[in-house]
C-alpha cells in the first residue's frame, strides 16, 4: 500500500476544525501559538506551516514546545494536541481508560490500534483498566 494511502491527518484535522470553529485566519492562529512555558520565544508556528499542515503538505514533526504553543493557540488541552500529533506523525493511537475522560489515569499508546477488531480493542482496554487498579494511588 503506498504511503500516501495510509497517511494520517489527525493533527491537521484537529487544527482545521478548531480554526474554523474559532473563525481564525492562519495568520491570527499563528500569532496565538505561544508556548505558555516559554512565552519569551514568541509564536511557535508560522502562517505558512499551519497552512501546509492543513493542506496535507509536508511539515516537520512538532516539538513539545510547538505542541504546547499550538494547544494554546487553539485553546485546547495539550493532551488533545499531543494525541493528534502522535497519531499523525508516529502512527500511535492514544487510548485513555478510567471513565473515558481526558483526566483518566491510564494512557495506552499503541500502533495500529484502529486496525484491531472491536473485541481486541476492548481486551486491551480491559487489561489497561486492570493494570491501573493495581498501581499504588500516589504513583
Amino acid at each position: 500500500m503506498p504511503a500516501e494511502a495510509t497517511r494520517r491527518t489527525d493533527l491537521a484535522d484537529l487544527v482545521a476544525s478548531r480554526k474554523d470553529e474559532l473563525g481564525l485566519s492562519y495568520r491570527t492562529l499563528a500569532s496565538r501559538t505561544v508556548d505558555p512555558e516559554r512565552p519569551d520565544e514568541g509564536p511557535q508556528w508560522t502562517r505558512g506551516t499551519l497552512e501546509n499542515l492543513i493542506n496535507g503538505k509536508p511539515v516537520k514533526t512538532p516539538t513539545p514546545d510547538r505542541v504546547r504553543g499550538l494547544a494554546a493557540g487553539l485553546g485546547l488541552p495539550v493532551r488533545l494536541v499531543q494525541d493528534a500529533s502522535r497519531a499523525q506523525f508516529h502512527g500511535i493511537d492514544s487510548i485513555r481508560v478510567e471513565g473515558e475522560t481526558l483526566d483518566g489515569d491510564t494512557l495506552l499508546m499503541l500502533r495500529h490500534y484502529e486496525t484491531l477488531s472491536p473485541e481486541d480493542q476492548l481486551k486491551l482496554r480491559k487489561i489497561a483498566e486492570d493494570w491501573s487498579r493495581m498501581r499504588p494511588a500516589d504513583d
